[in-house]
């Protein structure tokens, strides 16, 4: 492909990066941004996104040549000085690569779970809304191995930029869908053979004695609340022990801990 320059900050080709942040908050209507080099490099891997178009700065052109190899030869890439980048996106951008992708139709999660293998191991989340901790969880999931990530309807979107940075891709990589009934969602879960253990401060069982069979669904919640308590009346409880006088770790903490000991 032929890289073309841009360099007026109001070209028409380059107004989906325009005002990021500002956007980020409006939404992108079935699109969102990729940022970085690893992120770009997965986002055009991936058999789910696709992408529309790369804006790049002209110094960081070269090193994205073996990457920019794996995209569609037609997908403009668009390359640009540092204060034209800086004036489209309406900050400092220092990394300096960003693309726009194009998002799935919504996938429901009994659909999802049709396709997971017969020893999987699920990541469900109920009212996360704190985007650093959405991407940090589903780097965790990739990290150890789970098969999927559903989410309550409550969840923040796992495809926020700033989600996608801080999973370093892992959003783009780790399949994910959405349920709207949570009751509903779990019988589905129990009647497809999976154990359901919820992570709370107040388990019953310390994490370091609890056993899985062959399915899991490990459940997280918000931070402070955690999840609710009629989920937790309904489902095995586990708790991460801790030093007296200290009983909360941040969901993310907690979800690397939890995932690393159900992986095994």
């Amino acid at each position: 492909m032929e890289p073309t320059r841009i360099d007026d900050p109001r070209d028409p080709r380059v107004a989906a990066y325009l005002d990021i942040r500002e956007r980020d908050l409006a939404g992108r209507q079935g699109r969102f941004v990729a940022e970085g080099k690893v992120v770009l490099d997965l986002l055009l891997s991936s058999a789910r996104f696709g992408a529309e178009s790369v804006l790049v700065l002209e110094n960081r052109l070269a090193g994205l040549n073996d990457i920019l190899r794996k995209a569609p030869a037609d997908l403009p890439v668009y390359v640009v000085s540092g204060a034209v980048m800086d004036t489209i996106a309406g900050f400092h951008m220092h990394r300096g690569i960003l693309a726009i992708g194009r998002k799935q139709a919504p996938q429901p999660a009994e659909a999802l779970l049709e396709t997971l293998p017969a020893r999987a191991l699920l990541v469900v989340l109920v009212g996360i809304a704190n985007h650093d901790n959405m991407g940090a969880i589903f780097r965790n999931a990739a990290a150890f191995g789970a098969d999927a990530v559903l989410m309550g309807s409550t969840c923040c979107d796992p495809l926020y930029r700033k989600a996608i940075r801080v999973s370093v891709g892992a959003a783009l990589k780790v399949p994910f869908a959405s349920f709207t009934d949570t009751p509903g969602f779990t019988a589905e879960l129990g009647r497809r053979g999976y154990d359901q253990f919820a992570l709370s401060p107040r388990g019953r069982t310390d994490i370091r004695d609890a056993r899985r069979g062959e399915r899991l669904a490990l459940y997280l919640g918000t931070e402070g609340e955690g999840l609710p308590e009629s989920l937790l009346a309904t489902l095995q409880t586990v708790r991460i022990a801790m030093s007296p006088g200290f009983d909360s770790l941040n969901v993310a903490a907690a979800s690397a801990i939890a995932l690393h000991h159900f992986s095994r």
